[in-house]
């Protein structure tokens, strides 16, 4: 063991690990770092370590004499949640990487221990300390949601807070959700919470990159190492060399570039395209599908081994109808981005019709879908409200249900709620279901204008309109 005077203010270090010639090589690196440190050999002299010293990391084997690594892993994210671990696994051991990954380790060491991937995670890790104290005012920061993911539903504060959670580690996270709900925005968010918010994110679109090319956009190349490679260039590890690699898409990688990605995950090293040796990459991986990486497994498209790797930790983002309170706030501030970027002085506001209107939509196409939108009508609107008809949207609901479902007069007909079958013909099956829902839309707006004698202003708040979403009506179905 270390010499136990000690320095003030510099962080301590508990290696823990049966091999004495192990535990002296990884005491001797951390010393020459400029670190204090502790050595057990298995998990009793560790437990006694713990309890009379705080440590900045931990560093242990998987399998120590009286018990496995993992104990350890569970007792120090119990007890001590600001220190990290880091575990160090046989090599080629996926499943006990994966394992300690899950049970909360910081990252892991594949043995033998490379010196350069050492360093670099314990620079990392040491971090974590200081910034316990700090992380009350960084919580605050990282989770407000007019930054990134906008929405004060239940689920998306649940979503936030367990991107604060995730930062503080290395395990690479899996984010699904549906296209358009958010992805890259999550893990841009997941980067700037955690230790390497300073350094690179570098997002990949995993689909639109040539298999040709693939090896050598992910390792990069040597010069001459191909035609028309007259120069030695990075590769995405290389530029996200610090900081965190974003897969997006990662289900449409051919099965032969998951086998090279596979390696380059489990070793924390690449060889450039043409080159001879490996070198160190220090990256966190964030993926991302709108697939079931699951299904594709079991159809054969996507390799088990690698699913693993990149699945230890799986961060779910809702789709937009699931969490439909946050319509109005999400639009308002969509609508204040492109207003400002469009150049007009004040963003226009959403009348209340409008809003409930949104609200009754089903947004197949999620927060996308909702920006394309309100970009659509930012430029039909007359610069200061936007009403229903400047959406160019067919309901999902009838009018009257967007508008708090107020009553159509007594005989006019509404169209179908959403899933009741349509019936016109005696076949059951009307021709045209646009000129089916028409139809009906036509006979309301009669009958209402009857009612009224004609007073479209009366008509309008009859069926629960404004006067001109029933005047785009009327000219839209040819009524006069």
């Amino acid at each position: 063991m270390s010499d136990p005077q000690r320095t003030a203010g510099v962080p301590r270090v508990l290696v823990v690990d049966d091999e004495a010639d192990l535990r002296e090589l990884l005491e001797l690196t951390l010393v020459g770092m400029g670190l204090d440190v502790d050595c057990a050999g298995d998990l009793a002299q560790a437990r006694a370590l713990l309890a009379r010293h705080a440590y900045a990391l931990c560093l242990t084997d998987m399998r120590l004499p009286d018990g496995e690594g993992l104990e350890l892993v569970a007792k120090i994210t119990e007890l001590h949640p600001n220190t990290p671990v880091a575990v160090i696994t046989a090599y080629g051991s996926a499943e006990n990487a994966v394992a300690a990954l899950k049970a909360g380790a910081f990252d892991y060491l594949a043995k033998p221990v490379a010196l350069d991937s050492l360093r670099n995670l314990v620079r990392a890790a040491v971090q974590t300390a200081p910034l316990a104290a700090e992380a009350p005012a960084q919580q605050s920061s990282a989770a407000d949601p007019a930054r990134d993911l906008l929405g004060d539903s239940a689920v998306m504060r649940e979503v936030r807070a367990s991107i604060l959670r995730l930062a503080r580690s290395m395990a690479p996270v899996a984010i699904t959700g549906e296209s358009g709900s958010g992805k890259e925005l999550a893990a841009r968010l997941l980067h700037r919470s955690g230790l390497r918010a300073g350094q690179p994110f570098v997002a990949v679109n995993c689909g639109a990159i040539p298999e040709a090319l693939m090896e050598s956009e992910f390792f990069g190349h040597r010069k001459g190492a191909f035609t028309g490679a007259d120069q030695e260039r990075e590769g995405f590890f290389q530029a996200a060399s610090g900081g965190t690699l974003f897969l997006d898409e990662v289900a449409d990688l051919p099965l032969p570039m998951q086998v090279k990605l596979l390696r380059a995950i489990q070793e924390k090293r690449v060889r450039k395209v043409g080159a001879t040796i490996e070198e160190p990459v220090d990256v966190r991986i964030v993926s991302a599908t709108h697939q079931d990486l699951a299904q594709c497994v079991t159809a054969g498209r996507f390799r088990q081994d690698l699913y693993y790797r990149l699945n230890v930790i799986e961060l779910r983002l809702p789709p937009l109808r699931e969490r439909q309170d946050d319509i109005p706030a999400l639009a308002e501030a969509i609508l204040a981005r492109l207003s400002k970027r469009a150049g007009l002085a004040q963003a226009p506001r959403l009348a209340s019709v409008t809003v409930r209107y949104l609200c009754s939509y089903s947004f197949p196409g999620n927060v996308r879908e909702l920006e394309n939108i309100l970009e659509r009508a930012l430029a039909f609107s007359n610069g200061e409200v936007i009403n229903v008809e400047d959406l160019g949207l067919r309901p999902a609901v009838s009018d009257a249900q967007a508008d708090e479902r107020a009553p159509l007069p007594e005989g006019a007909a509404a169209a179908p709620a959403a899933g009741r079958p349509v019936r016109v013909g005696e076949d059951g099956i009307p021709d045209a279901l646009p000129d089916y829902l028409d139809k009906l839309e036509r006979e309301a707006i009669l009958r209402a204008l009857e009612k009224t004698r004609h007073n479209r202003t009366a008509a309008a708040k009859l069926l629960g309109i404004t006067f001109r979403a029933l005047r785009y009506r009327m000219q839209r179905l040819d009524i006069h």
